[in-house]
């Protein structure tokens, strides 16, 4: 339905509806914030909000968008917002850090390395905070340390692909598409990823101990 509903304000901006250009950009506000909160460097927190850097994405797109409408055969929308936000925030981090915005550990070999990766310290606390277990959840602390510790020892297109399908909520196809994977290739390494913290919150909670990166 959100599909349908993206490509029914597609059709009408085209038609020279501000209104509804103004809607479609609105209308995935939330799915934009995310992405910005799982990328936004810690360092920045204290003076920058993830709404902040989403409105001025924002305004971007609406400027730029009779552009994206001209074009034969544009991105998906959302992740064309998309590519903005990663544009801004690597513009961001640039501009406050310089070569100190540059981690290793957060790299993923694309043509997009200005972009700052997905931050193991956010996307450790979202898996926590989704457990329900009563012997889980009185240990949320450890558990997003050990989180935190796994995703960091990871491939960068492993922990990538982690932050894409479970934070940022994009479908195996978006995810293949934005690390330019085929759709085989972006499942085989989320559900390799995933059963590797799987199994180490299923260790925690039997009490075997962490699963070693």
């Amino acid at each position: 339905m959100e599909a349908d509903r993206t490509r029914d304000l597609l059709r009408r901006a085209v038609g020279g509806d501000p209104e509804a250009a103004g809607t479609l950009v609105d209308h995935h506000r939330d799915r934009l914030r995310l992405m910005v909160r799982a990328r936004l460097d810690h360092r920045m927190r204290a003076r920058l909000d993830a709404s902040d850097v989403v409105q001025e994405v924002c305004l971007e797109a609406l400027q730029r968008l009779p552009g994206y409408l001209e074009e034969p055969d544009p991105m998906p929308f959302f992740l064309w917002l998309r590519f903005l936000a990663g544009q801004r925030l690597g513009m961001l981090h640039r501009a406050h850090f310089g070569a100190q915005a540059r981690d290793a550990r957060r790299e993923v070999p694309l043509g997009r390395a200005a972009w700052p990766g997905v931050s193991s310290a956010v996307l450790a606390e979202g898996l926590a905070a989704s457990v329900t277990s009563p012997s889980q959840a009185a240990s949320r602390k450890e558990m997003r340390s050990r989180l935190r510790a796994t995703l960091d020892a990871m491939d960068p297109l492993d922990r990538e692909i982690l932050g894409l399908r479970h934070f940022e909520q994009l479908s195996n196809a978006e995810a293949a598409r934005e690390l330019d994977l085929t759709a085989a290739a972006a499942s085989k390494r989320y559900i390799r990823a995933f059963k590797r913290l799987r199994g180490l919150m299923s260790a925690m909670d039997t009490g075997t101990g962490p699963v070693a990166p």
